[in-house]
């Protein structure tokens, strides 16, 4: 049989002190056919491009910092490979991951595989909360054939990629473009399918207000996406019911603390969270981390969803206006 040719791209920016270990471990692959490993700089301010250049394997393109959804597509468009390979700076694949993710590809009616997370820093306490959210979601709710996918594990026939319209560079951070390809896929009749079994090991944020600003990113571009595609306000598979009510649950209790301070009902709240975190991470420890990451999660993804909601809001009406 006949293997066929990968192109793994992986977008950068500022990541000196993880994309040479990325990059050894991307290189090191088992795979026999034909592969490429493309990394775009997104305009790094760092030493990364000097990590880089180490690797003379390695095909650098440099552009201006326009976001990962640009650099994914301004390397995919350079790439030669049939099959396209996703992963991020901060995520090692282990040495069978595109041998995993190519035998996913076992009908034409398959235009991704999309794989699953390690960890990269399990001593790190938020780390390893953060994991056992991810683990509870691949392993309880994600189905053999989800409808949605992560940017930092896939891999995408490339002609497929093309067909669809590629990564929508208007998600100019990094919240989004993932969902809204994965929905553009959906909608043109191919399938996804999940390799939990294929693994990078990634290195899940430790700073806890570092991971509160992000989650308040990814509210914010929440609220484009939902905007995008209004049908997947009901949530994809690796969402549930829980997230759902997270919204109008952290906005009730935020009012009601700001003007009454009733206090009982935000630890209420809270409770309903830890009981979560317990389930999600199965030992007491670490489930009450979790819990307490979850609770404060949802207050910035609300607050971030509205902002980008009226940011959007705005932005659609001055074009229509203009149109």
């Amino acid at each position: 049989m006949v293997l066929p040719s990968v192109s793994v791209v992986i977008p950068v920016y500022n990541a000196q002190d993880t994309i040479a270990g990325v990059i050894k471990a991307v290189l090191a692959q088992s795979y026999q056919g034909e592969r490429e490993l493309i990394v775009v700089d997104d305009g790094s301010q760092d030493r990364t491009a000097d990590e880089i250049r180490v690797f003379p394997q390695v095909r650098y393109i440099r552009q201006d910092n326009t976001g990962p959804a640009s650099a994914r597509n301004c390397g995919a468009g350079m790439a030669r490979g049939e099959i396209l390979f996703f992963t991020d700076s901060d995520c090692y694949p282990e040495p069978q991951w595109i041998e995993k993710m190519i035998a996913g590809f076992f009908s034409d009616q398959i235009a991704v595989v999309a794989g699953s997370y390690d960890i990269a820093n399990p001593k790190a306490v938020l780390a390893k909360a953060i994991h056992a959210e991810i683990l509870f979601r691949h392993h309880r709710l994600m189905p053999d054939f989800p409808r949605a996918f992560g940017s930092y594990n896939f891999a995408i026939r490339r002609k497929i990629f093309d067909q669809v319209g590629r990564f929508n560079t208007g998600y100019r951070r990094a919240s989004g473009e993932d969902n809204d390809l994965s929905y553009k896929i959906l909608s043109s009749g191919y399938k996804i399918k999940f390799q939990k079994d294929a693994l990078v090991a990634h290195v899940h944020q430790c700073d806890f207000q570092k991971y509160l600003q992000e989650q308040f990113r990814h509210g914010f571009w929440r609220a484009k996406r939902y905007g995008d595609h209004l049908q997947m306000v009901a949530g994809d598979d690796y969402t549930f019911w829980k997230d759902i009510v997270e919204i109008p649950l952290a906005l009730g209790h935020g009012l009601i603390l700001f003007f009454s301070g009733m206090k009982g009902l935000v630890v209420l709240f809270l409770a309903f969270e830890v009981v979560w975190g317990l389930v999600m991470a199965r030992r007491l420890g670490d489930g009450l981390i979790l819990g307490l990451v979850m609770w404060a999660r949802s207050f910035l993804r609300t607050a971030g969803l509205f902002c980008g909601a009226i940011y959007f809001l705005k932005y659609y009406l001055r074009k229509n206006k203009k149109t």
